[in-house]
């Protein structure tokens, strides 16, 4: 999540989505038909996820904590009314457990109050009911501010998150125990926000820093030997990452006046990684699902109360 008038692509499993490219011909759907305007303002839903189990988008609150169910006609049903989320951010389905995860933040941080929260709320993909609420901060950089933005899930059901403004990220594990799984190396670097993060299946992160748009590899068994993407193009203000397990395509919502996404494939294991399509979007954007027929951009409208949040099915071309 980016401030700058004022998202996690916060990605869920899709392997069962192998029909979704990240090129044009398998997102011919009239995107039109396929916008939701959601009918109630003002709570900035930061966080999109596709629910392919239940067959539902779900979405987070920057300004009420709760999580809703969004139906096709933009009605809204609360699924989580946690009294203990303040704001969630980008969140993730973890359908093989059965979960949600909801990085749990406070957002007045950005407005110079306080130093904030890092926490991640568990819960039951099915009911809603909290699992584990976890301290992240606890276990964080000492006098620093916090943030929890964006979550993903390695295959042993280990949680990654990223803490914009400590500039970690944490791991909590299986039994809901947090540490610090990257610290803060990057503490020289005037302006730098980790944000989005993904799940590679060969056993690495890919975590984008909002800035300069650079994305970062880092090894879950050696976090480390992290190494900077060498990319065609830089996503300035990337937020949320979005992987499309099927066609190895990475997918950056660029938060930024561009309202663009960009997808990069690799052919070596993300070393480097080449340009694959670009797709845009009408308002400031910050995460990305991938629905039934394609990708989804959540548009928050930080600055504006008063307008309806959408969801927008996003075309990507060459």
């Amino acid at each position: 999540m980016r401030f700058h008038v004022k998202a996690a692509c916060a990605a869920g499993p899709i392997a069962a989505l192998g029909a979704v490219l990240c090129t044009p011909a398998a997102l011919a759907a009239d995107a039109a038909s396929n916008t939701i305007k959601m009918n109630t303002a003002g709570f900035i839903p930061e966080g999109v996820e596709y629910d392919t189990k239940n067959k539902r988008f779900l979405v987070g609150s920057l300004a009420k904590g709760t999580v809703f169910v969004v139906a096709k006609d933009g009605t809204l049903t609360p699924f989580i009314q946690d009294p203990d989320l303040k704001s969630s951010v980008g969140i993730e389905v973890d359908e093989e457990r059965n979960r949600l995860l909801v990085p749990n933040s406070d957002s007045s941080v950005f407005g110079g109050q306080g130093v904030g929260q890092a926490k991640l709320g568990i819960y039951d993909l099915s009911s809603g009911k909290r699992l584990a609420m976890v301290d992240l901060a606890a276990v964080g950089p000492k006098d620093a501010r916090h943030f929890a933005n964006d979550v993903t899930v390695g295959s042993d059901g280990s949680a990654y998150v990223t803490d914009t403004m400590a500039r970690v990220i944490y791991k909590v594990d299986p039994k809901n125990n947090a540490s610090i799984f990257l610290p803060n190396t990057f503490a020289s670097i005037p302006q730098f926000t980790l944000n989005g993060i993904v799940y590679h299946p060969s056993g690495y992160l890919l975590v984008a820093e909002s800035v300069t748009g650079d994305i970062y590899k880092v090894p879950v068994n050696k976090p480390e030997s992290f190494t900077k993407v060498k990319l065609p193009e830089q996503p300035a203000g990337a937020d949320g990452l979005l992987w499309n397990a099927h066609e190895e395509c990475l997918i950056a919502v660029r938060n930024d006046k561009s309202q663009q996404v960009v997808a990069f494939k690799s052919a070596d294991n993300w070393a480097t990684a080449t340009f694959d399509g670009r797709g845009t979007f009408g308002a400031q954007g910050t995460t990305a699902a991938l629905g039934p027929d394609g990708v989804y951009v959540v548009q928050p409208f930080f600055a504006d109360p008063k307008a309806q949040p959408v969801i927008e099915h996003v075309h990507l071309t060459k």
